[in-house]
């Protein structure tokens, strides 16, 4: 029998444990095992919508365990604190250390031996890097389910004070740090706040301002997108550029947040000037670092530092050794997501490191990094879960094939980013990038402009509407769920 342990229970997470317990077989004497803290999936890219009343937070999540218990795989709801990979001085077995969050069990430790590991533990949301960012300090955040649920009251106050009074407000959406990432998901949230700012006939009243660590519109945190629009080459820049004048949306570029005080954020920008600027709502996502999860070899020794970026996030099959941005290249990528040196043990989605920046990283003259983090979710996300899995489910069966590839500059991915709800009147962007990374070797822009597109409009609010049930279907593993691509 061997026993499979996978850490998080999110897009790649998730995937990775319904994929690997169907190859295994229901009946299986082979174990699937999911460890998360959390008790419940939230399918995060309809967040947007839960931020700005457009939906409930019960709409965009939904309990594990009765899941899991269906498909015959165990569930911890508990968090992974650290790696034995090598076991330790008695036992060569590998082992997990969790430490329980059900509150049946709270704070409860155990140790969970394992033949396979995956790490999916997703992001730590890093609020703490910019002083005052967070739900729990002076702005809001749409990052998980509550956040958005809470972000949806204080904005509805917002609309509500507008009416009433009529005075003018000063709406912020954006990234809290040079290092941000998931800047389409502020994108998102930008343009339905507009959205239903018209709808509730206030628009007029309200300031609206988009405030990013991107050097340019349309950066997205994957260098921007040079494709095929009516039989024009355009940019995404440009592309973009447009939508924002068209809905009077201010932008600040290249920005960096250094605090967030009670109703104002300080800022510094690229060529080293500093500035404030007040609001009466704000919504600024965080930085993302690794969870705090420790790695230890068989004699106790804290081998993290081997196991593990700086960030946090587990080392797979990449190059990460140092040199210029301009010498990185599409090569350099993870394939396999398996951590060298450490047989049977993987990082997906989020959890594993890159091994640099897509767009261009900068400094300003005070030193500051501003560098768009790269984006590992959605489709990518999932694609990568699968792909461990099946590596897993062929040496679990004995087949002695090579280890199956999902690499981000050989993969395409598509996204659709919502610029409105509504059956009627909303709208979104979207588009298709090969391959997420560039590779300039291949492509004169980097990717292919045949099969990297953008279009804005109804239909793009249709999909995505449609994605939101279609994913929720599969995540529950509903009949002939396995049909669905990632």
């Amino acid at each position: 029998m061997a026993r499979t342990v996978i850490l998080g229970a999110g897009i790649s997470g998730h995937t990775a444990a319904l994929r690997l317990k169907r190859s295994l077989g229901k009946r299986s004497d082979h174990e699937v095992i999911v460890v998360s803290p959390n008790a419940d999936w939230n399918w995060i890219p309809s967040n947007i919508w839960v931020g700005v009343g457009r939906m409930r937070g019960d709409q965009v999540l939904f309990p594990l365990a009765p899941i899991y218990r269906r498909k015959g795989i165990v569930f911890h709801q508990a968090k992974a604190t650290a790696i034995h990979p090598h076991g330790d001085s008695i036992d060569p077995t590998p082992f997990v250390e969790i430490e329980y969050t059900d509150p049946a069990r709270d704070g409860e430790v155990e140790r969970i031996p394992y033949d396979y590991l995956v790490n999916a533990t997703g992001p730590k949301l890093n609020f703490a890097a910019t002083p005052g960012l967070g739900p729990e300090a002076n702005s809001v955040s749409v990052c998980t389910a509550s956040h958005a649920v809470d972000a949806a009251k204080q904005f509805e106050a917002l609309v509500a004070k507008v009416r009433e009074t009529g005075e003018r407000q000063r709406v912020i959406v954006g990234v809290g740090h040079g290092t941000c990432t998931c800047e389409g998901a502020a994108f998102e949230y930008t343009f339905n706040v507009d959205q239903q700012l018209r709808n509730a006939g206030v628009r007029d009243k309200v300031e609206l301002v988009y405030l990013t660590n991107e050097a340019q519109l349309g950066d997205f945190g994957v260098g921007g997108m040079v494709f095929d629009l009516q039989g024009f080459e355009t940019t995404s820049e440009l592309w973009t550029a447009s939508l924002f004048r068209e809905r009077d949306v201010k932008a600040i570029l290249g920005a960096h947040v250094e605090r967030v005080d009670p109703g104002v954020v300080h800022y510094e920008l690229l060529d080293g000037t500093r500035g404030l600027l007040a609001f009466d709502f704000a919504m600024l996502l965080p930085p993302f670092r690794g969870q705090d999860l420790k790695a230890i070899d068989a004699d106790g020794a804290d081998i993290t530092d081997t196991m593990f970026a700086p960030s946090g996030f587990m080392k797979v099959d990449a190059d990460y050794s140092p040199k210029p941005f301009e010498q990185w290249n599409a090569k350099d990528w993870p394939r396999t997501y398996e951590a060298p040196g450490f047989a049977n043990h993987f990082a997906v989605g989020i959890a594993f490191a890159p091994p640099h920046q897509i767009s261009r990283p900068r400094t300003t003259p005070n030193g500051t990094v501003i560098a768009p983090a790269p984006p590992r979710t959605g489709m990518p996300s999932g694609i990568m879960g699968r792909t461990a899995v099946e590596t897993i489910a062929d040496r679990i069966k004995g087949r002695g094939k090579p280890a199956h590839e999902a690499s981000m500059a050989e993969m395409a991915a598509a996204c659709v980013a919502s610029a409105g709800s509504g059956i009627r009147t909303g709208s979104a962007a979207g588009m298709t990038m090969y391959p997420v990374v560039p590779d300039h070797d291949k492509f004169r822009t980097g990717r292919s402009i045949k099969h990297t597109r953008g279009e804005l409009g109804l239909a793009g609010h249709w999909t995505k509407a449609l994605l939101h049930f279609m994913f929720i279907y599969k995540a529950k593993g509903r009949p002939l769920w396995w049909m669905i691509p990632e």
